[in-house]
This record gives C-alpha cells, structure tokens and sequence, in this order.
C-alpha cells in the first residue's frame, strides 16, 4: 500500500469517527454486540497476558477483552477513535490505547494473544500476508489469533472477508482451532504451532 492509500485510509477512518460517536452501532446493534459473545467465547484460554488488538475504534471490545488480559495495548488509525477509546478505557490501568498504521508494522513486543476485527479487509491482500507473517513471529509459543469480518461487500474494503480468512487460516505456522461461520460474520482461531525463523 502506497503512501498516498495510507494517507486516505486514515483520513476514511478520521472522518467516519468524526461524523459519529459509535459508527458500526457497535455499543447498540445485536449484530455487534452477539458477535463480540461470540468472539469472546470462541478463544481457547480464560486469560491472556500480552494482548494486542488492531483496530479497537472506540474500545468497546477492548473494554470486554480487559477482563480476561493481564495487559492489552489496543491500536487504531484515527487519531479521533483513540481519543475516545482513552475516554472509555480510563479507569483501566492494564490498557493502554495508541494511534497507529500497522501497515507501516506491529508494534514492538511479543503477543499471547492477537485481535483483528472488522479490520484486515481494508488492507491490500499484500500487505494482510506481510501483517501475517509479522503476527507469527511476534507471537508467543502456542500464542492465539482471533480474526472475525463481514462477509458482504462493502465499497471501501480492499478485499473480501473470505480472502482474509483464507490468507490467515493457510499460513503453515497456524493451525486452526475454531472456524465459525455464519451468513453474516465469518469467525477463526488459530494458533501458533511453530515460532517464526528468519
């Protein structure tokens, strides 16, 4: 992805934040609000000790995902949901919350466990196999992956759900333990079977 496409995904999301306080309806919809139960319950350990999540919004699931964390540093691109995920996370001294382009890489640190919702289909099927290959070797020894997207189009996805899904799940350091799909939502887990080499 292009410097200039970098520059128009974080001004997409800044406006999209800016034009509303909760976007996606992910503090009201059932949609969201089941899939997150859904999510929460498809991953395999009860606790988690370093958590990352890229493209926490506004923090609704990173707030349920700090009940079951040690500590999560939980990332998006606009400037704008940040500020308000802060907001939201306030009293929670084990989370903190920074802007960032995990296009550009992850931030540095070794993860148990990963979260990418709603997120990777924004990403060019090039740079989704780079951020791949980045989360296999900065997660711990039978560390866990949770990718969960939409599956209908939509006109600012670069890609589709299935694709994501496909380039995750085929990565031969991952093995799958949970694929859950339904008409709206895909859902996988999956683990680190062997550490990344160089």
């Amino acid at each position: 992805m292009s410097g200039e496409s970098h520059g128009a995904l974080r001004s997409h999301f800044e406006a999209t934040h800016l034009h509303a306080t909760d976007p996606w309806s992910v503090e009201t919809s059932w949609y969201e609000i089941r899939k997150r139960a859904v999510l929460l319950a498809a991953l395999p350990r009860e606790r988690y000790g370093a958590v990352l999540e890229i493209g926490c919004s506004t923090g609704v699931l990173t707030e349920e995902l700090a009940g079951r964390s040690d500590r999560i540093l939980a990332v998006d691109l606009a400037e704008s949901a940040v500020q308000r995920a802060r907001e939201r996370l306030a009293g929670l001294a084990h989370v903190r919350v920074a802007q960032g382009d995990v296009s550009d890489g992850l931030p540095a640190g070794q993860w148990d466990l990963v979260v990418v919702s709603e997120v990777a289909y924004y990403l060019d099927d090039d740079v989704w196999r780079d951020l791949i290959g980045a989360i296999a070797s900065q997660l711990t020894e039978g560390g866990t992956v949770v990718a969960c997207h939409w599956r209908h189009p939509a006109s600012d996805f670069r890609q589709s759900g299935y694709a994501v899904h496909q380039a995750l799940t085929q990565h031969p350091e991952f093995t799958t333990v949970v694929h859950h799909e339904e008409p709206d939502f895909v859902l996988d887990v999956v683990t680190l079977t062997r550490k990344a080499t160089t």
